[in-house]
């Protein structure tokens, strides 16, 4: 007896020309495709998601994929890079229509040694110049967050100098960032570098240092397979420390790779994450196994927009801190690229090696 054709296989309603599911889209059963136990909305990292394409691709890629949001590490080589590189980026998010929700504080070389600079003497200066260059990106496309990696541990200075110099650093970020209406956020991470913050407590103790010096805008930046990495109890944590979480980051572990992908249950942790109070963003913060596109799949295309069930979201046109991507970039305003400091576009370069 001939067996009948098979159906042809979709994803998200679109055939997907004879192609095999991803990885995610084979281990996950489509009832969880149709179905989370939660709301929160989700953004695109590019700088992890999309790296088939060159950095300033990524945002319009994101874009294609159905995503109204993204995120970004610093993309640049130096810590003030000319003004033509900061107009480039700020266009393709822009041009784009995308708003760029989050983007990291100038971190050093994240594929070599480093994991941020701003609690080390020698490179405080770096950090401290990048500020107002961070900041008035953000303002130009509407971001709402600045993630400030905190840095190793160095030979030769005492963890409490160290210790005091991250907040005085942190504090004058949070300064700034006030002034647009955003938030500084404080990671910990995994991995074999010297790196102090290594669960939610050490995070939430240096958040409460900086409100305690006055910062009230600096929270944690809870990314789940950093947390589960360093054997964290990411439950505990949520309930201990919900309060304080500022932004949302997701990858499945072992691996690092797409959701489906390891053994962690990240729907239920950010089903918890959203019932303790956090309404924020979800940052897909992972390396994909296969291609960007289909790693994808576990993710139904509605739920990339970004809307939040009020209709408000990262589709909404506003002004400040919320303001859309494509209403931003009209903006010149703020001290995005400053003056000084070589005429830095080699975006995408080493800083993207790996993560921290």
């Amino acid at each position: 007896m001939v067996e009948p054709p098979a159906a042809p296989v979709t994803v998200d309603g679109e055939p997907t020309g004879g192609l095999p599911y991803s990885h995610s889209e084979r281990r996950l059963p489509s009832t969880e495709r149709e179905f989370m136990s939660h709301s929160l909305r989700y953004l695109a990292n590019c700088s992890l998601l999309f790296t088939e394409l060159p950095l300033l691709q990524r945002p319009a890629a994101a874009r294609s994929a159905g995503f109204g949001a993204v995120e970004f590490w610093w993309p640049f080589e130096d810590p003030v890079p000319g003004d033509a590189a900061v107009d480039a980026f700020v266009s393709a998010v822009g041009d784009a229509g995308v708003r760029l929700v989050g983007l990291n504080f100038f971190a050093g070389d994240l594929a070599g040694p480093d994991a941020g600079v701003l609690s080390i003497p020698a490179r405080s200066q770096q950090f401290r110049d990048n500020i107002d260059v961070t900041v008035g990106i953000g303002e130009r496309l509407g971001a709402s967050g600045f993630n400030a990696l905190y840095g190793v541990r160095v030979d030769g200075v005492p963890e409490q100098e160290q210790d005091e110099l991250a907040l005085t650093n942190i504090v004058d970020a949070a300064r700034a960032a006030a002034g647009i209406g955003a938030t500084v956020f404080i990671e910990p991470v995994s991995g074999p570098k010297p790196y102090p913050l290594r669960t939610a407590a050490d995070a939430a103790t240096v958040v409460d240092r900086a409100r305690a010096a006055g910062a009230g805008n600096v929270g944690i930046l809870f990314d789940i397979y950093h947390l589960a990495s360093n054997g964290d109890d990411v439950d505990r944590a949520i309930a201990a420390y919900a309060d304080r979480v500022a932004h949302v980051q997701i990858a499945d572990a072992p691996g690092r790779g797409e959701p489906g992908t390891g053994k962690l249950d990240l729907d239920g942790y950010l089903a918890r994450l959203e019932r303790a109070g956090y309404a924020g963003w979800v940052g897909l913060e992972y390396k994909p196994t296969v291609p960007t596109v289909d790693s994808l799949a576990w993710l139904p295309r509605e739920r990339r927009a970004g809307a939040e069930a009020n209709g408000a979201g990262a589709e909404a046109n506003g002004t400040g801190a919320e303001a859309s991507g494509t209403g931003a970039e009209a903006s010149g305003a703020g001290p995005a690229g400053g003056g000084a400091g070589q005429a830095g576009g080699r975006a995408g370069s080493s800083r993207e090696g790996s993560a921290p």
